[in-house]
């Protein structure tokens, strides 16, 4: 039945959703600044309600975030660009996957996995000097990620199992192997699960109290963009996300791309975890810290390109540790801070769905007549 009767039968549906076609790319740019326009009023509506100033509280949350104390200026920047670099380098891994249509939701069991295999050369060769115990753990935590990685893509291309769920089970069993390793063969300390401070030929190097983490986001940048966007390989991988059957048509090895492009994935989280590791100066349970979660959102909110990721990155982090400093300087609770973020969040993510596409209503029998 052609959609013509089933209208004429009474069979249209109350609303339909159809993808929006610009002749403009200005109006997408727009529609995204109104977004934000909206999130910082909804926001804005949220803190008044509670009854404190809203004006006052982005005032403290900007401030918090980038302006450090009198002793310190830079101390606030340190800590926001601490919460910038595995949340930006993460989506950038992340954003490979996605590219392919490979929903990689494992991230956070990636980086922990990273963090796990850099902590064993940490613990077991502590008198490695300095520069050859970074490079070793940075090796060992791409190669722990990628390790992660590639399980769920070879249960993929050999069973054609579910990767949102496959992955996503990955990151609590990385989460209980860590537990074990703290409670159990590296623990230091009788009675507490903690392995302690790791030697300081572990630390990365800094520059101006700024450990040097946030170098390695702009090489990822680099090599992300060039190598979706530049290369053979990156096209292949543009056209396995765009039709697997024009992929197989064109004869292109969609179970290598896959496997290859996880690996690439799964390495780019594997250093975060290292970076985490290195920065933190141990390994604990809570290494993940949700990152892998958030990234997923920023991948997402920049349209997986990787000159937009550091951008809206530093955005999250700006609210993240913002929204703490209005937290705990205004006496707002950590649960309406919380609700805050979601909001801000919630505007932006709800406009990228109007952005793609709009809402068409079924038309009355009135008005049709």
């Amino acid at each position: 039945m052609s959609d013509n009767s089933r209208i004429s039968a009474g069979r249209e549906p109350l609303v339909r959703v159809v993808k929006r076609e610009y002749n403009s790319k200005l109006i997408p740019v727009l529609m995204r600044a109104g977004a934000f326009v909206l999130s910082i009023v909804a926001g804005g509506l949220f803190i008044w309600a509670m009854g404190f100033n809203p004006f006052t509280a982005y005032a403290s949350i900007i401030k918090g975030a980038l302006v450090g104390s009198a002793r310190d200026p830079l101390s606030s920047i340190r800590s926001t660009i601490d919460l910038f670099v595995p949340l930006s380098i993460t989506a950038l891994g992340l954003s490979c996957a996605f590219k392919m249509k490979f929903w990689n939701i494992g991230g956070e069991g990636q980086i922990i996995m990273g963090g796990v295999f850099a902590t064993y050369f940490a613990l077991n060769f502590p008198q490695m000097p300095r520069p050859l115990m970074l490079l070793v753990m940075l090796i060992a935590g791409a190669v722990g990620g990628a390790i992660m990685a590639l399980i769920p893509a070879l249960f993929k291309v050999k069973f054609g199992t579910n990767e949102t769920l496959f992955t996503l089970m990955l990151n609590y069993i990385a989460i209980y192997i860590v537990k074990y390793l703290i409670a159990g063969p590296w623990q230091r300390t009788p009675g507490f699960a903690s392995i302690g401070k790791l030697d300081k030929n572990t630390y990365l190097y800094e520059i101006n109290r700024q450990n040097i983490g946030w170098i390695a986001v702009i090489i990822i940048v680099l090599f992300v963009y060039f190598y979706l966007y530049q290369t053979k390989s990156g096209y292949e991988v543009s056209v396995v996300g765009e039709s697997q059957a024009t992929a197989r048509y064109a004869g292109m090895n969609i179970r290598k791309i896959i496997i290859k492009t996880m690996i690439i994935s799964g390495t780019i989280c594997g250093i975060v975890g290292m970076i985490k590791v290195s920065s933190n100066h141990t390994l604990t349970d809570a290494i993940g810290g949700g990152v892998g979660f958030s990234a997923i959102t920023v991948a997402w909110l920049s349209q997986l390109n990787p000159f937009i990721i550091p951008v809206v990155s530093a955005l999250f982090s700006i609210l993240q540790k913002g929204s703490t400093v209005m937290q705990m300087n205004m006496g707002i609770s950590s649960y309406a801070a919380d609700v805050l973020q979601g909001i801000i969040l919630f505007c932006f993510l709800g406009s990228e769905f109007f952005v793609r596409y709009s809402l068409v209503f079924k038309k009355s029998r009135k008005g049709a007549k």
